[in-house]
């Protein structure tokens, strides 16, 4: 049987007292390491959340200049293909006001040479008249 007597109270008083000695040795230390560590950790953690909101906007903003460029690219496309487009318009139109020309200069021309050939024709026609009758009548005149 258990038996208190004044050992019981030694023995709390030691008890007592080895809380308190391993509290000032032992675990007041460790609790400041963690309470450290935990800041550390907590300071960590608010970089890597700030490194990560610097990459996000720097990602934000390489993407928006990428689209930027991309439309500005387009608009200059759009804009030489409209340039090349107005270009051709224009020599073609050129080319074919002068063919028009030339085709009005050989109208003019070929007019002129009927013209000419009708009228040495007419001035021919009573020789060939001639020559024709006396092919059909078949004499000399």
């Amino acid at each position: 049987m258990i038996s208190v007597d004044g050992s019981v109270i030694i023995q709390i008083v030691n008890f007592i007292l080895l809380i308190w000695v391993l509290n000032i040795i032992l675990y007041r230390p460790i609790r400041s390491i963690l309470i450290q560590r935990k800041q550390k950790m907590q300071g960590l953690e608010q970089a890597i959340g700030s490194c990560e909101k610097d990459a996000k906007e720097k990602d934000d903003a390489f993407s928006k200049g990428i689209k930027e460029a991309r439309s500005s690219g387009l608009k200059a496309k759009d804009a030489l293909l409209q340039e090349a487009a107005d270009a051709e318009k224009a020599m073609v139109a050129e080319i074919n006001q002068k063919a028009q020309e030339n085709l009005t200069k050989a109208q003019k021309k070929i007019e002129q040479d009927v013209e000419a050939v009708k009228a040495s024709l007419l001035k021919e026609i009573d020789s060939f008249a001639k020559i024709i009758g006396q092919k059909i009548l078949g004499r000399t005149a």
